[in-house]
């Protein structure tokens, strides 16, 4: 049964015009009153209690979409524990890879960074745009794969930005993804939280990793230095390899 994203309160019985999104989406599947699919709003109904609720297309006009909510399910596939990424972004269309694929691993939210090393620049409305499309991937991914929650897609900031906006907040676990000597395994330090449902913040650099005066900014706000192992991983793929260490731990 096709899902789709719709991200209003929703309550069973009564009649809904699909968002413009949702709507072509449909009239793309060429779904037909009668047919059946699935809502999820993210959390924002139900008093946030997420899960899904089923639907029924009852009108398609030419650029809309009317369907009845039914039923919701209590249907929860989000990890136990929130993992919170902070990634310098990685060159060309790495970074909408590197949405989706986390989107599906389950992560919470995702924090664009322009790091010293970053290929990748963008301000003002270049980078708006920007964040505007991978949320719209992070949803379309969720569409796909079962999540009932879709992460939050931050705007883009600066490293030193967002380091000092970070200092002395939140709590859980800071790892940092390091290839200094002695750092700690990541399955090791993940072993070390108070709780295996504690949320983390990792932080990962972009091609070529962080700097070494990023390093030591984040080291000094808090953050633990993690390793992979001795392979040598494209950015998007370390920071998905942690990822999936994280989420199963």
């Amino acid at each position: 049964m096709p899902r789709f994203y719709c991200p209003t309160h929703l309550v069973t019985g009564e009649l809904l015009d699909l968002p413009a999104g949702a709507a072509r989406h449909v009239q793309v599947l060429r779904l037909q009153p009668g047919d059946t699919l699935t809502l999820f709003n993210g959390g924002s109904g139900m008093a946030g209690s997420g899960g899904q609720f089923e639907a029924t297309v009852t009108r398609m006009g030419r650029s809309d979409v009317q369907v009845q909510v039914g039923a919701h399910l209590a249907v929860e596939r989000e990890a136990a524990r929130a993992v919170h990424l902070a990634v310098g972004m990685p060159a060309n269309d790495r970074m909408d890879w590197l949405v989706e694929k986390a989107t599906e691993l389950g992560v919470a939210s995702i924090q664009p960074l322009m790091t010293e090393r970053s290929v990748l620049r963008l301000s003002g409305e270049r980078a708006s745009k920007k964040v505007a499309h991978w949320q719209s991937v992070a949803v379309a991914a969720c569409e796909q794969c079962g999540g009932n929650r879709v992460p939050l897609i931050h705007e883009v900031m600066g490293f030193s930005a967002w380091a000092k906006a970070r200092s002395g907040a939140g709590t859980g676990q800071s790892l940092l993804l390091s290839l200094r000597p002695g750092t700690q395994s990541l399955r090791d330090a993940a072993g070390t939280a108070e709780s295996p449902t504690s949320a983390v913040t990792f932080l990962s650099g972009p091609e070529g990793g962080l700097s070494s005066a990023e390093e030591d900014a984040a080291l000094a706000s808090g953050f633990a230095p993690v390793t992979l192992g001795s392979r040598v991983l494209r950015a998007e793929t370390a920071a998905l390899a942690a990822l999936a260490a994280l989420l199963v731990a």
